[in-house]
């Protein structure tokens, strides 16, 4: 076969090859304006269907760029994610949403989804069966929830999150010192009592008034017995009894139900949930 012919085959081949490719699929929604596919975005939230709405809510974020109506679309969309069971894609899109628009008028929702989407970072199907407490999970979660609501509270105190912000934050903060709490309790069933005193220490110096102490002072006092230091035993047990009185008492407090049930992102001030923070008619 001659280099002409040869060429002539090749082309032939790619024609047919050509001719026989898979064409692209139609976008649905190429002709649809901004506000019906927000609405149909919303039809599929309503339904449940958190994937197809966070899908839609992409295309209006591109759609309606450089305008409010994508800002909404890009809190939607994180707010679908965490709903979703995907706290990843949920922390992205708040990231990419806090670094576009820092002076947003919603910038105060973002920092509480941030720090819901952190709080409620759970240890999936598993973690859910065996109802393990937050104290027991990855701390570096529990600590990037505090962040976020903590900067809400300092920089929004009048935002309508704050109040519920404040009793994550009370939460967190007894779960950080629940978590010491344990690693000291497991030192001193190692009879490790000297790192058992220094781990329940840290925890009454760094978390002042969390409900977890009582059990960090009942871990001083067991370790301080064990290593005969007799006045430092007396004195962590008037100090429980002054604080906590006699009674014996969980050192854990009543666990703060989330159900993932929350405002949704396009709620105003009415607290009606279904008004826009924005409007663009």
């Amino acid at each position: 076969m001659t280099r002409l012919s040869t060429a002539a085959w090749l082309l032939g081949v790619a024609s047919i090859l050509g001719g026989c490719a898979v064409p692209k699929p139609k976008d649905p929604t190429a002709d649809w304006s901004p506000n019906r596919i927000y609405q149909e975005a919303k039809d599929e939230q309503d339904a449940g269907a958190f994937d197809k709405a966070a899908a839609l809510y992409e295309k209006l974020e591109g759609r309606a760029a450089g305008t409010p109506l994508a800002q909404q679309a890009q809190l939607d969309k994180a707010y679908m994610h965490y709903r979703g069971a995907s706290p990843a894609e949920a922390l992205a899109a708040i990231k990419r949403f806090k670094r576009l628009h820092p002076a947003s008028p919603a910038m105060d929702y973002a920092l509480y989804l941030e720090g819901l989407v952190n709080f409620n970072d759970d240890l999936g199907l598993f973690g859910a069966l065996a109802n393990v407490d937050l104290s027991e999970r990855d701390q570096k979660a529990a600590k990037d929830s505090y962040a976020a609501f903590n900067e809400l509270i300092e920089r929004f105190p009048d935002s309508r999150y704050s109040d519920d912000a404040a009793l994550r934050i009370a939460f967190i903060v007894n779960s950080l010192a629940q978590s010491e709490v344990n690693v000291a309790r497991y030192y001193a069933s190692r009879t490790m009592h000297l790192a058992a005193v220094n781990r329940a220490q840290y925890a009454i110096n760094n978390f002042k008034d969390a409900p977890a102490l009582e059990g960090a002072l009942q871990v001083l006092i067991s370790s301080y017995d064990a290593l005969g230091m007799t006045q430092l035993r007396d004195d962590a047990k008037r100090v429980l009894s002054a604080t906590y009185g006699n009674a014996a008492r969980a050192s854990s407090p009543e666990k703060l139900k989330t159900t993932g049930e929350t405002p949704p992102p396009a709620a105003d001030e009415s607290g009606d949930g279904a008004s826009p923070w924005w409007k663009f008619w």
